[in-house]
């Protein structure tokens, strides 16, 4: 029997204690070897459960125990997360992690350690939930050279989009509606804002084109600005808004990777991905599209990819998975200033003809989109590709010409 240990007992951990009790004969057939639990680490109390035996409060425990041979971390956040999985790998023990937060921040150093001691760090879960994305990225493409990796990334944000397009609800009332159902925390900010999506492209990023990608070096920007005369106006140009997390490599080699809110046309395979479900599209140069799709999260699909990859590691006692990038820095990515697309515009002006003549003179291949029940001073219209750094010196443009810019919003081309 191998003997694992679960770190952290919150909703994921508790599902892999789960999966691994409930499942166990299937499990121990798959993996060749019955797989036990041996600790469960978590500083709360948990008395009444089946396996309230198998807690501790101490994580030295876990590391001074020979027996011990693969660790699930579950704990989130970097610290002590990142302490933790340090000193089970230089203690020869394989980590597996649900954690994007420490494989975005920290994945090359740790991958690094892992490999310097034989042993894995495998972290399946840390994006797209129970969608497999990390395995298939890094075996069955592994033939390709990645030309693009985009996504819906996040439940949470994709839930409340899916309310403001379908049902016309505000951003703020469809937040509501998902703290409510427990799609999202009380605290949101990691969703809406972007920063959970951000963590999750960048470590695709980083397994598909070798180098880490650190969160600090991607242009990342939520939701909390859209409004539901955006989604109005998207529908009439005929697509959708979504918040899309893209990674593609350039002719120059460098990456231009980006968080945002994008209008996406309606027959795209994102534009149909709605409420919690996740959407991930990887465009190799072998393969062409290929689309993972399934829940992004909750408790058991997370816990059943953290769940593979503790079978995995059983598999690989002694011997390591090809699961690698190197340290990065910024010279990888193209500065977001410089990025080249398309941008939606709805604007506001006291004269609408004129505005439409001075931004039609401004600005290149411009298209204008009109909606019902459009107030009499509000304009919107879509422009041909230009520079981030171009678009912001129209709209300042703009601006001085009493043309007061009221949204912008990339459109995709996926």
């Amino acid at each position: 029997m191998v003997q694992v240990a679960v770190m952290g007992h919150g909703v994921v951990g508790s599902g892999v204690v789960e999966v691994l009790l409930n499942h166990c004969d299937s499990i121990a057939k798959r993996a060749g070897e019955e797989i036990g639990i041996k600790y469960i680490l978590d500083i709360r109390e948990f008395s009444g459960l089946e396996y309230s035996d198998k807690f501790t409060k101490s994580f030295d425990d876990i590391l001074n125990d020979d027996e011990v041979k693969v660790v699930a971390e579950v704990m989130g956040g970097v610290n002590p997360a990142f302490d933790f999985t340090k000193k089970c790998l230089l203690a020869g023990k394989s980590v597996v992690t649900s954690n994007k937060e420490l494989v975005a921040t920290k994945g090359a150093e740790l991958l690094a350690i892992a490999k310097e001691n034989n042993v894995n760090y495998l972290f399946e879960a840390s994006v797209g939930g129970g969608i497999p994305i990390i395995i298939p990225i890094s075996q069955c493409l592994a033939a390709n050279d990645f030309i693009e990796i985009a996504g819906i990334l996040n439940g949470t944000t994709n839930f409340i989009l899916t309310k403001m397009i379908r049902e016309k609800m505000s951003f703020e009332d469809a937040l509501k509606m998902a703290q409510q159902l427990g799609y999202a925390e009380r605290n949101p900010a990691a969703d809406v804002e972007g920063h959970d999506a951000c963590r999750k492209i960048c470590i695709l990023a980083s397994l598909s084109y070798g180098r880490h990608i650190y969160p600090d070096l991607v242009h990342t920007k939520g939701i909390t600005d859209i409004k539901l005369e955006d989604v109005s106006y998207a529908a009439a140009w005929g697509g959708v808004i979504k918040l899309i997390g893209q990674v593609k490599k350039l002719d120059d080699g460098r990456l231009d990777i980006t968080v945002e809110p994008m209008f996406i046309e309606s027959g795209s395979q994102l534009a149909g991905v709605d409420d919690v479900f996740n959407g991930i599209l990887v465009r190799g140069d072998a393969t062409g599209d290929v689309v993972f799709y399934g829940k992004g999260a909750g408790k058991l699909p997370t816990a059943s990819a953290v769940v593979a990859d503790i079978i995995d590691c059983v598999k690989h006692l002694k011997r390591r998975k090809l699961l690698y990038w190197t340290d990065g820095d910024s010279s990888l990515v193209t500065p977001y200033e410089e990025t080249v697309f398309p941008v939606y515009v709805r604007a506001q002006s006291e004269n609408v003809e004129a505005a439409k003549t001075d931004v039609s003179a401004m600005l290149p291949e411009v298209r204008f989109i009109a909606r019902n029940e459009a107030p009499a001073d509000e304009f919107a219209f879509t422009t041909g590709a230009m520079t981030v750094a171009d678009q912001e010196k129209a709209v300042a443009e703009l601006e001085e010409k009493g043309i007061k810019v009221l949204s912008k919003i990339r459109i995709s081309d996926l």
